[in-house]
């Protein structure tokens, strides 16, 4: 790729549904954090963890590089985004949420191997995403997001629509086919982690 590949693993949200830090949660023996920090680190030179203030002393997330939201910033992912695109601006960045426990190395390959791919063919892409197996939209939280379509989302934000699909949707977005379709399921709540860890440890 033409930029550096640094990776970004959003973990600044409130965990309010699932009533305690998402971040902390233990899959396979490890914390999510963890897991999903150790899925990107051998594809990207540099990788981060995106923060909110406040954040940034919690155990599990002072282990890692961080990149802590601006102060007055938009919240939510765009935060987090935007933070890492100003600390960096001219990086490609393989953004990944942190609650995706059912993420696998073949679908995060996939994406990488789209984004490789996308370097020299004819059309000149500004993000490379899956399409949604729920409504089939972009996925913005498991993408890598080139400098064009961070600046799109800039825009976005300052227009008070703090939205990476939509940035995603007014971007020259490679959209892919999700190889396995359960893979980028948010987990947000008790009950949808009970299910998640039932597929992971029956595989079903």
């Amino acid at each position: 790729m033409r930029e550096e590949l640094y990776g970004l693993v959003l973990s600044g949200g409130a965990s309010t549904r699932m009533g305690r830090d998402k971040a902390q949660l233990d899959y396979g023996g490890l914390p999510q954090l963890t897991r999903a920090m150790n899925l990107i680190k051998p594809h990207v030179a540099r990788a981060f963890v995106s923060v909110r203030p406040g954040q940034p002393q919690d155990p599990v997330r002072a282990a890692y590089r961080q990149i802590v939201d601006e102060p007055g910033a938009v919240r939510g992912p765009a935060a987090g985004l935007l933070a890492a695109h100003h600390a960096y601006p001219q990086a490609i960045w393989l953004v990944l949420a942190c609650d995706l426990p059912l993420l696998d190395e073949a679908t995060l390959a996939a994406l990488l191997k789209a984004g490789a791919e996308t370097e020299t063919g004819p059309e000149d892409w500004e993000a490379v995403a899956f399409t949604s197996a729920h409504d089939g939209l972009p996925e913005p939280l498991c993408t890598l997001w080139r400098p064009g379509a961070l600046k799109a989302l800039e825009k976005f934000v300052a227009a008070g629509k703090p939205c990476p699909r939509k940035a995603l949707l007014n971007s020259r977005t490679c959209l892919l086919d999700l190889p396995e379709p359960t893979a980028l399921a948010n987990i947000n709540t008790p009950t949808e982690r009970e299910t998640a860890l039932h597929r992971l440890q029956t595989g079903s």
